[in-house]
């Protein structure tokens, strides 16, 4: 156990000393854990509402528009100004009469709330006042250029492009995530299987994958998709049941060529089994080439999902997707900031991507060393 840990710092020293990967790290963190509080970041939605000393949190709970004092059962439009004047009212109805005027008070009120005034209530807003698929109210047509309220401007429908950005690239780094970790697991596993045993198993694995691969996996997600619908789960399994033979290749040439060592032939003698040998005492020899492929892999997988989306066969049109805003781009050259947003967005991520697993490639390769 101590050996173990002893190895992985070293590891870990390599991957730090390579300031690149690690950095590279850093700044891709960040990102995405951001991006996992998208919600919070991005909503058309208010935090929290205080309304008559209670508390709400309509982000996460559904909360009818009678529940602050309306008229009707659907729930709330917290962006119409007549809710927001009824939360701040504390649910008098006609407190105005007109909608400018209440967007007149709400601006000027004062949020003193130990002082009997006309604010009794209030709404915590997200930094975006916007989802992913909010319409924009802006005067003009769409797509709209950046200004104080759209940083990035909007897409053709008039929705915020820095919202779907940050939604889209948190939808396409789990895609990826889920994507390549069963997909690497499986193909891990075959190629060692065929690598060790060699022989007939070998032979019969690899004709099998010959044949798989030839399958035209873009026909079968376009006819799965026009059978059962597009979902990100159908697309999930389909992307694994054709992206597993990434790693095969590669695993299998490593355990073919160490199955003959003096190490594995030991530990046959002492009667390890050979599921042990395979993945205690083998495998890990086998990472650096596993490790080497393992960016392409990645980069392919959120490339081939943003290339689904481009064409139109991807994700649902109501997702966040960032193929869907690089096809958009491509349907309105007149309004360069969603080909800037489109381009610098994949160009970073991947950037990032393959700088960290170079990193982690290295610090896995014994023979390399960083001072």
């Amino acid at each position: 156990m101590t050996q173990i840990s002893a190895l992985n710092k070293r590891r870990w020293r390599n991957f730090r000393s390579n300031k690149r990967a690690y950095w590279s790290l850093v700044l891709f963190s960040i990102c995405f854990f951001i991006s996992l509080f998208a919600e919070l970041i991005a909503n058309d939605k208010p935090i929290l509402v205080k309304y008559r000393g209670e508390y709400f949190f309509p982000i996460a709970n559904f909360y009818p528009e009678t529940a602050f004092g309306g008229d009707f059962k659907t729930e709330a439009v917290y962006r119409d100004p007549e809710v927001q004047c009824l939360i701040m009212s504390g649910g008098l109805t006609n407190c105005f009469e007109s909608p400018e005027e209440i967007m007149e008070a709400i601006s000027s009120a004062s949020f003193d709330f130990n002082t009997p005034s006309f604010v009794k209530g209030y709404s915590l807003w997200p930094i975006i006042p916007y989802s992913y698929d909010t319409p924009v109210d802006r005067p003009g047509a769409a797509p709209l250029p950046p200004n104080s309220k759209n940083i990035l401007g909007t897409d053709d429908t008039k929705r915020d492009v820095l919202a779907r950005v940050i939604y889209g690239f948190r939808l396409s780094i789990i895609f990826t995530l889920i994507v390549t970790s069963v997909a690497s697991l499986i193909g891990i596993i075959a190629g060692a299987v065929q690598g060790y045993f060699g022989g007939r198993t070998d032979l019969l694995f690899q004709r099998f994958i010959e044949i798989w691969s030839g399958v035209p996996s873009l026909y079968i997600i376009i006819i799965m998709f026009a059978i059962l619908g597009r979902s990100f789960w159908l697309l999930v399994f389909l992307s694994i049941l054709f992206g597993w033979m990434g790693l095969v290749g590669v695993v299998r040439a490593e355990f073919l060529r160490a199955r003959n060592l003096e190490y594995v032939r030991a530990a046959k003698a002492l009667g390890v089994s050979n599921w042990k040998i395979m993945f205690k005492h083998m495998l890990p020899n086998a990472m650096v080439a596993t490790l080497t492929m393992l960016p392409f892999i990645v980069t392919g997988t959120i490339a081939s999902l943003a290339a689904l989306d481009f064409l139109g066969f991807g994700l649902p049109s109501s997702a966040p997707s960032l193929g869907e805003l690089t096809l958009q781009a491509k349907q309105n050259i007149q309004a360069p900031w969603l080909s800037f947003t489109a381009f610098f967005t994949f160009a970073i991520m991947l950037a990032l991507l393959v700088f960290i697993f170079e990193g982690v490639r290295d610090a896995f390769d014994p023979r390399k060393t960083f001072r």
